[in-house]
Order: structure tokens, then sequence, then C-alpha cells
């Protein structure tokens, strides 16, 4: 069930929509949305050049009138986010509502769409829920990511998916050492590191070779990218550790660091990167109970059946089906089955045996 703070339950639930405004089927939606969640006495909110955007390229449509954040209210009288488009625009949700506490639920307008909790048929279904409460909260760990350089901070961030290093000219290779807990695990050149939540090991970090991780998993990712060594695993270290890269002088190479594919930070040599859990959650609202497995095979159109047999709970409920309405018909014998003695068990004479002077005396005794 959605939070609500003790302001809140005297006034109507605001809902945060966000949206691509660069694409005519994410303004449509919107609209639809917005519409609906006013028709169902919730209030739509949305950033202004949102409103402003929309209203240029959809023509000042009647009836559309959402409250403005940060003019008519702020994130934290928010109840939640309502986000269409894809992946990105997740991303970009997140950042905006850092902070807050503030939930987003996401429809897919994008290709993949590994975030989003729906696709755009469902999206009446979605401001149903929304407008129902009907929802729960999962909290999916994010990463702080700390930059010094000669000892000093010189920046600080965070990321959902992922905190990579990557190499600024694309040339020459980026020396890096590894470290895990204050250890320096590794050294070897390479076009960069992916450091990775769960969340993220569906994103930058699958393609780059990691392992996919259960968002229930609690654990940190460091994948290579195209390192050029003989240890360039990706590994899976714990919760509570840290991860740090220290960009080497070897090459005098400068690398850059990228949040989400958002943020981004230069490294001069010298530069070291460390990331660990955050204190902060990112909160993405769920309507359904679908398991991580089913999503899987369904954002990534993974094959189910082959020579095996059917996979699904449908596909063996129509072969148990298929299989009840052929009848069987038992073996009937028309006798005791005979007793066969396996070659091998047959009696064996093994008497010893005779000399041709003693065979031929038995032959005249015979006769």
């Amino acid at each position: 069930m959605p939070e609500t703070t003790p302001g809140q339950a005297m006034t109507a639930r605001r809902v945060l929509v966000l949206t691509h405004t660069g694409r005519q089927d994410a303004i449509t939606a919107a609209l639809q949305a917005a519409a609906m969640l006013a028709d169902a006495g919730l209030v739509p909110v949305m950033l202004a050049e949102d409103i402003e955007a929309i209203r240029h390229r959809a023509g000042d449509p009647v009836d559309f009138a959402p409250q403005t954040l940060g003019v008519d209210c702020e994130l934290t009288q928010l109840s939640l986010g309502l986000v269409l488009g894809g992946d990105g625009s997740v991303l970009r949700a997140a950042e905006l509502v850092r902070g807050s506490r503030v939930p987003l639920v996401a429809v897919n307008l994008g290709h993949v769409g590994f975030l989003a909790e729906s696709e755009r048929t469902d999206l009446q279904r979605t401001v149903e829920g929304i407008v129902a409460g009907s929802y729960r909260v999962d909290e999916r760990m994010a990463l702080d990511v700390i930059v010094r350089v000669d000892g000093a901070v010189v920046a600080r961030t965070w990321a959902l998916n992922e905190a990579s290093v990557e190499k600024s000219n694309r040339e020459r290779m980026l020396e890096v050492v590894v470290s895990v807990d204050d250890t320096a695990l590794s050294s070897y050149g390479c076009d960069g590191v992916v450091m990775a939540t769960p969340t993220g090991s569906t994103a930058y970090a699958f393609s780059a070779g990691g392992p996919v991780v259960w968002p229930g998993v609690e654990a940190l990712l460091l994948v290579p990218i195209s390192a050029h060594t003989l240890f360039s695993r990706p590994l899976v270290v714990g919760p509570h550790s840290t991860l740090a890269l220290d960009v080497l002088t070897r090459t005098n190479e400068t690398g850059v660091l990228w949040c989400d594919g958002r943020r981004t930070v230069e490294l001069p040599p010298e530069a070291r990167v460390e990331v660990r859990r955050s204190a902060e959650p990112v909160r993405l609202a769920r309507l359904t109970h679908t398991a991580f497995a089913e999503r899987l095979v369904r954002k990534f159109q993974l094959p189910t059946q082959g020579w095996r047999g059917p996979v699904t709970g449908e596909e063996k409920a129509e072969a148990a089906a298929a299989r009840a309405a052929v009848e069987t018909v038992e073996p009937r014998h028309a006798g005791p089955r005979p007793v066969i003695v396996p070659p091998s068990t047959a009696p064996i004479d093994i008497r010893p045996a005779r000399s041709d002077e003693a065979a031929e005396q038995e032959g005249k005794d015979q006769s």
C-alpha cells in the first residue's frame, strides 16, 4: 500500500507524471494518464519544461492543467511517480526524486524496458492500480561513488545501475588496479571496468559479460571490459564491501567515470574511484507479483521450449491434457512368460579335455 504523510491524508494524492517529450507516443500517453488521474480524483504533477513541450507539440490540449513541480508542490508532497518511457526515463526519474523516498512505477514505451512494470497497452490498468493503491514498493540497492585525486575528494555521485570507469582515448588502453576492501586484487590494461548493482546486472554489466543477479540478492558486481589479462573474470562481492579502481600513470592516460550513463567525472592519472552500497535505495512500485525469472524470459525473449518438452505452466497443462486424451493399453500375454536364461549364465561343460587315444577307445567301446 502507498505511504502517506499526515499532510497528505487530508488532501488529494499527487502523482508526478514524467514522460519522454521527444516522442509523440509518449506525449499521447502522458495526456491520457493525466486525464485518467484527474478523473479519479488524484492530482497530476509535471515538470515545467514537460508541460511546455506537451502544449507546444499537442497544440495546448483542452483540460490539460497539471500542477507544476516546484511551483504548486514539492517532491515531499508526492505520493508516487509515473514514468512513461524506457529505462533511460526511469533513470532520469530516479535522479529527480533522489532523497525524497518517492516510489516510481514505469510504463515501457522504449525497447527492452527492464525497469518498467508494464507495457503501453497496460496504461489504463496501471493507472487504475495507482488510484486503488494496489501496489507494493521494492527497494533497490544503489551505489555511492567517490572520486579522489591525491587523497582529496573531488567528486561525489551515485548510481542505480552501474558506475563504469572507461578510457578517454580510444587508441590506448586504460591501466588500472582493482581493489576490494583496501586489498589490491589485480592490475590490467582494459577498455574499462563496470561496477554494478543487482538491478544493473541486466544492463551495461550484462553486455560486458557479467552474470545476471536476482534483485533480492545483496551483492556488488565488478566486470572488466576487454581486459588484457588471464584474471579478467567478473567478480561478485558482498554488499558491505568497497570496490576501488586506481588509474595508473604507466601510460599517462586519463579515464572517465560514468554513472548510469548520465553523470560523468573526468579521471586524471592517479585518480581513485571508490564504490560502495548506498544507504539510500531507489524505490520501485510493483503492481504485480511477476517472478524475476519470468521477467527475464519476457524481456529478453528467451526460448523456453526445446527437445526436453514444454516449460511454462500453460504448456505443461496442455501436454497433460493431451496425454489424458490418449487411451493407455496394458500389454496382455496368453500364458506365463517363458524363463529365458541368458547365454552368459547357461551351464558350461567344464570336463577336462580327452586325448585322441581315449576318444578312439571310447568309440570302439560304443560300437
